[in-house]
């Protein structure tokens, strides 16, 4: 089984969209609770955010995008990050490393995002790849009508 990284293109759409659905669904890794679809996915070409795509045998098997932090002009060079994938294989690692390398590429100097506190799995991933947890966000946002907690975590992209 070989697993590939690669750009994405709007013609990963689909297989994004019904990735980040699992992800949504599974509720175990997002307060999104809105199934995508690949016109949502569409969109996010639209900016100039790297996506980057896993493959298996031609097949999507997993996606890692970034998005904008925050509007401030001081923060352009920092961005979000989003990775999803089908469990277990290792395909998650692999799309962070190809956005990690596309970050860099496009100029930015920080990743980060949150992890629902109890996603160990998630929280050894991002460790594994030199992200540091800096806090806990408490009773950041409901998911289900229950009040969550997040780790947020950072990776800085100078060398």
């Amino acid at each position: 089984m070989t697993l590939t990284t690669r750009p994405a293109t709007p013609a990963d759409s689909d297989s994004i969209a019904r990735i980040y659905t699992q992800g949504i669904e599974d509720r175990t890794s997002t307060f999104e609770t809105r199934p995508r679809t690949a016109e949502d996915v569409r969109a996010w070409f639209d900016a100039p955010y790297p996506v980057v795509v896993v493959e298996r045998d031609g097949e999507v098997i997993g996606w890692a995008s970034m998005s904008g932090y925050r509007p401030r002009e001081c923060y352009v060079g920092i961005a979000e990050y989003s990775v999803y994938e089908a469990r277990g294989i290792g395909a998650g690692r692999i799309a962070m490393n190809g956005l990690i390398e596309a970050a860099r590429a496009a100029g930015y100097w920080k990743l980060l995002s949150r992890i629902f506190i109890e996603n160990t799995t998630s929280r050894h991933l991002m460790a594994s790849l030199g992200f540091r947890e800096v806090g806990v966000y408490i009773k950041h946002a409901q998911l289900n009508g229950q009040w969550r907690d997040v780790v947020i975590v950072e990776l800085l992209l100078l060398e």
